[in-house]
């Protein structure tokens, strides 16, 4: 099978896995192969927390699973970085640190080498104030560290897994019977609406009704589903044709579709193609090509430390070390806690007073403080 036999395959099954939530551990094997990888997680963690959770894994070892998230999330150089990053964009270690800096500190050494994991490659899925939801991918010493091949096959499956992913959150089926998948459905808190290559609406369940029916910000016009903003509703054009073709024509976009009420209200809309594996039987029986699920969501304020970064532009590793400091003390003890050495950590606090404009670290202490309002909690 060539790569894009193998990638057209793989999207495929990551889709039917939004439907088939037993099917994940498998799909994220295959994507973790696909990337050059010896293991494979989706997985969400918190920098704020120093916690997080595994969703669906394949190939790691349990032992260290469970201290990962029992010790050394709080080691992890990367989670910081993590959570910062831009959705749906690959990055490893070199991206948030130097190389040789990671292989000098604890996690690498009591965590990451005993287990000959030498890189790791991955790209947030989905974030909230305090923590972030993502795909990644385990680099094992065979593998070696991350390239721009491994980052080039990251960006092609990463969408796919990520508009499955929030589907998947949506439906929480227990299996996945497609030919009553609509039946299913309707009983979704979210609007859920199936149509054909057209745009014309084939299925709607309760609460896309109501939304129809209110014709705000999505309206049902000649039997076709139309979105107010014009740039939102090309986009249905082109993704309900595109979707006739296959999982791969879909492409990135219909993704966390964004669409406001006039009251303000903000509300996502999820594409999924129903042309391929098992929710093919879904589409045929009502002559579809597209599910749509459209969800209202909470506008949420940027976290304290993620207003901080961004005011003074600190990168992932700076703000890690200015959030030890206020929390931790002196140089000793935060390259104690970080497990890094005491000459990393002066360096980075020497960049810090440089973008802060202060010469202590009781001035960090007071910045960080300011910014810690109720208002931006």
């Amino acid at each position: 099978m060539d790569q894009a036999e193998q990638l057209s395959e793989l999207i495929g099954e990551i889709y039917d896995a939004a439907l088939d939530p037993s099917l994940w551990s498998d799909v994220v094997g295959k994507a973790g192969r696909f990337v050059g990888g010896s293991a494979a997680a989706i997985f969400s963690k918190s920098p704020i927390a120093g916690n997080g959770n595994v969703y669906y894994e394949s190939g790691t070892d349990p032992y260290y699973r469970q201290l990962y998230f029992d010790k050394y999330v709080k080691l992890d150089p990367s989670t910081t970085g993590h959570y910062f990053a831009d959705v749906g964009q690959p990055i490893a270690v070199a991206d948030l640190m130097p190389y040789p800096e990671f292989l000098d500190t604890r996690f690498y050494k009591e965590w990451a080498h005993p287990q000959c994991l030498v890189d790791f490659v991955s790209a947030v899925l989905d974030k909230s104030v305090t923590s972030a939801a993502l795909f990644g991918v385990f680099r094992h010493e065979r593998d070696g560290i991350v390239d721009d091949e491994t980052r080039r096959r990251m960006r092609l499956i990463v969408p796919h897994i990520r508009r499955a992913v929030l589907v998947s959150r949506l439906i929480d089926l227990k299996s996945a019977e497609a030919a009553s998948l609509a039946d299913t459905l309707d009983g979704l808190s979210a609007g859920m609406c199936l149509v054909d290559a057209v745009g014309r609406i084939v299925h709607a369940n309760i609460a896309c009704h109501v939304i129809l029916d209110a014709g705000d910000f999505l309206s049902a016009i000649a039997g076709r589903i139309v979105a107010r903003d014009t740039e939102i509703d090309q986009t249905f054009r082109e993704l309900f044709a595109a979707a006739g073709s296959g999982d791969a024509a879909i492409g990135t976009q219909g993704i966390a579709l964004p669409l406001m009420a006039q009251d303000g209200s903000h509300y996502v809309v999820h594409v999924l193609p129903l042309t391929s594996g098992a929710r093919r039987l879904a589409g045929i029986a009502y002559s579809a090509t597209a599910a749509l699920f459209i969800r209202k969501v909470a506008t949420e304020t940027p976290s304290a430390p993620e207003i901080i970064a961004r005011a003074y532009n600190l990168t992932p590793t700076e703000l890690r070390v200015l959030l030890a400091i206020v929390e931790v003390g002196g140089v000793p003890e935060t390259a104690a806690a970080l497990g890094v050495a005491e000459s990393t950590i002066k360096s980075h606090l020497g960049r810090l007073f440089v973008k802060t404009g202060t010469g202590r670290q009781a001035d960090l202490v007071k910045i960080v403080g300011g910014f810690a309002s109720p208002l931006i909690g």
